[in-house]
């Protein structure tokens, strides 16, 4: 899995590319992504999923610590573009009740607003 970091105003986007499993090599965990934009000051992430291949247990897990960390430091995490298997996943789990899902970057970002 390959994560790059890019902002977009008062969004911090993340780029996730490649698996979501178990077997996926990591260089960087999601979660400690999250936790330096968090540092830095950041309040409000995007996780860019378009380009993940595949999810299973461990990359659910990889979100879900990210968004548990996100909130207890007050701050927002939500999703853009989710393909097919990736959001079969995340309903099956009811993981898209919990977290907002978008499929455009521009109404993700519109959706943190700017008065918070």
């Amino acid at each position: 899995m390959k994560i790059s970091i890019r902002q977009s105003g008062h969004v911090s986007i993340l780029d996730v590319e490649g698996r979501m499993t178990v077997e996926a090599t990591r260089e960087l965990c999601l979660a400690d992504s999250v936790r330096d934009i968090l540092r830095k000051g950041g309040r409000f992430v995007l996780l860019n999923l378009e380009h993940v291949a595949s999810i299973d247990s461990t990359g659910v897990r990889d979100i879900v610590e990210a968004y548990v960390t996100s909130t207890r430091q007050g701050a927002e995490l939500k999703l853009l573009s989710l393909p097919a298997k990736v959001r079969s996943v995340l309903t099956i789990t009811r993981l898209l009740t919990i977290l907002e899902a978008y499929d455009a970057e521009p109404a993700a970002i519109a959706s943190f607003g700017w008065s918070r």
